[in-house]
């Protein structure tokens, strides 16, 4: 009976390999790493043997990946980016860091407008896409702005405010201007006025543009609606889609002083 050969695969030999499948020859990947020919070929076998996986057929034209050495390399396309990250990372001055914050569309924008421009705060916001599948707790953000609160034991959580949601147009605007339904107040407006539905845009700050145009109403939460002083609001709150907002972090994030600042701010904010 055979044994797994456990032996890991070192990073370095991984990114080694990385810039040998895209720089399409071992002696153009020996010119840009700098590092001489014999010793790349030694830590490309030793990978190959570490991974238990031929990555290269060896011929008189030199070498050529394997289908194994190709689908390595597909896996491997965003290593590259990474070390130039971590580079720039390590040579920037120190600043303030980024605090990372994923909310919805006009909760960012309602942050956005009340942050006052400050050089010398002790954190800078860095804003994730709303529809990026961002785990709290696997850290990839530092604080999300949720509808519900979170049921995984890791994440702290602050109530924040009830959020009503109303529709908004210029005055005797007909018809409705909507997403694709895949959120729920979106959902709702599908459901519940489809057939008046006459424009659909992917960007929820294009559907305002056309909303300012006069092209129809729109679905908004009424703590962004009122405030924007362009568009009147049409409805009474819609009680379904009434909620309250959230604020969830990772239980150890939180006691980061530029993220524990950053709390702090937007909870100020938002209630």
């Amino acid at each position: 009976m055979g044994f797994m050969n456990e032996t890991h695969a070192s990073l370095d030999d991984l990114s080694l390999f990385a810039t040998v499948a895209q720089s399409g020859s071992l002696s153009a990947a020996s010119r840009a790493t700098g590092m001489p020919l014999p010793t790349l070929s030694r830590r490309m076998a030793a990978l190959e043997r570490a991974l238990s996986r031929p990555l290269f057929q060896r011929g008189p034209a030199g070498y050529a990946l394997t289908a194994d050495g190709r689908a390595l390399a597909d896996e491997l396309g965003g290593l590259a980016d990474i070390r130039r990250r971590i580079a720039k990372w390590q040579s920037a001055e120190t600043g303030a860091p980024p605090v990372r914050i994923t909310a919805g569309i006009w909760t960012s924008r309602a942050i956005a407008f009340a942050l006052k421009p400050d050089v010398n705060r002790s954190w800078h916001p860095h804003f994730v896409a709303a529809n990026a599948a961002l785990d709290l707790a696997r850290r990839e953000a530092d604080i999300g702005i949720r509808n519900a609160p979170p049921d995984h034991p890791w994440l702290a959580r602050r109530q924040l405010a009830t959020v009503h949601y109303a529709e908004y147009g210029t005055a005797g605007a007909t018809g409705y201007i909507a997403t694709p339904p895949n959120v729920p107040s979106q959902r709702w407006l599908h459901d519940h006025r489809g057939s008046e539905i006459r424009t659909i845009a992917n960007d929820p700050r294009l559907c305002l543009d056309l909303a300012l145009a006069g092209h129809g109403r729109i679905l908004m939460p009424t703590f962004a609606g009122d405030t924007l002083g362009t568009l009147e609001r049409l409805s009474e709150p819609v009680t379904d889609l009434t909620h309250e907002a959230w604020l969830v972090t990772h239980q150890d994030a939180r006691h980061d002083p530029p993220i524990r600042t950053a709390i702090e701010e937007i909870v100020s904010i938002l209630t």
